[in-house]
């Protein structure tokens, strides 16, 4: 089975900074793209930044220049480095894998792992 477990978290203040991180069960060489996303009450679920299998990044446009993900292969873990941290920026952050299985593209997702930023 595929599992992501995510790690970090937590209450921080405005401008701080926190970092939060996912270890994939799966090689990251047979993943079509690995990041994170997240979730406010009563919104969307948004793009935070992901890795694609070609290895480029791509950001969520509230979050550029603030946030900055990063891999270890060998470990098939992310970490997001969230700095300048804003109220707005509360939410649950999920880690997304998409794998290709069976002809399909599948998603999978972690339980989540809460970050809140206090004014």
């Amino acid at each position: 089975q595929v599992t992501l477990v995510e790690s970090g978290g937590g209450l921080v203040q405005a401008g701080g900074s926190l970092r939060v991180s996912c270890q994939v069960s799966e090689d990251f060489g047979s993943v079509n793209a690995v990041g994170w996303y997240r979730q406010a009450p009563g919104v969307q679920r948004e793009l935070v930044a992901t890795f694609t299998n070609t290895g480029n990044t791509n950001y969520g446009e509230s979050v550029k220049g603030r946030f900055t993900i990063s891999r270890d292969d060998a470990k098939n873990t992310i970490h997001l480095q969230m700095n300048s941290l804003e109220p707005e920026d509360t939410a649950v952050y999920y880690c997304n894998v998409n794998i290709r299985l069976g002809g399909h593209n599948v998603d999978f997702w972690g339980r989540g792992t809460q970050v809140t930023v206090s004014s």
